[in-house]
């Protein structure tokens, strides 16, 4: 099957179809560490979104989690230090001038207290990733703020109920 551009709205967006890791990382107080930005295309629409990327070449879901932890966040963890999945998911969003579809796995790892550094960034992730913000089961539960994924609190619940490893 080719993949063919896609008309959204009065704007043809790219296909892209892509497999990614989204990792969790949990502090002490059981909070997940989400990065605040917005597509490029709509500046004024930010959300809130977990860590993650698509897998390369030959890597593994923890693999790709713990890269994607280091550059997005600069937090280092170990590929071993990762439990889960505590989710999996095949969602489709546009983001710039592309129209994804993405298979999604969700991996967690506890980071304690960890700093969150964007200095290992890609460009485009540092133009529109305005923020971060650690955030608990009650504050996803209770926020007007729009985040994904949208059952992040149920997932958030499913990792912490495991205790300080993650069963």
């Amino acid at each position: 099957m080719v993949a063919r551009p896609r008309r959204v709205g009065d704007v043809t967006k790219i296909p892209l179809r892509r497999f990614t890791a989204r990792a969790l990382p949990i502090d002490d107080q059981d909070r997940v560490l989400l990065l605040h930005g917005f597509d490029p295309e709509r500046p004024e629409s930010p959300f809130w979104f977990t860590i993650g990327g698509g897998l390369e070449d030959g890597e593994t879901a923890a693999e790709a989690a713990a890269r994607e932890l280091f550059e997005e966040a600069g937090i280092r963890a170990g590929v071993e230090e990762f439990s889960g999945p505590y989710g999996t998911s095949t969602i489709e969003f546009c983001w710039a001038e592309y129209a994804i579809t993405q298979d999604q796995v969700f991996l967690a790892v506890r980071v304690g207290d960890a700093v969150v550094s964007f200095e290992h960034m890609e460009q485009i992730e540092k133009d529109t990733t305005i923020a971060y913000r650690w955030w608990s089961v009650e504050e996803l539960e209770s926020t007007e703020e729009v985040f994904f994924p949208e059952d992040l609190a149920a997932i958030l619940r499913k990792v912490t109920a495991g205790g300080a490893g993650f069963a």
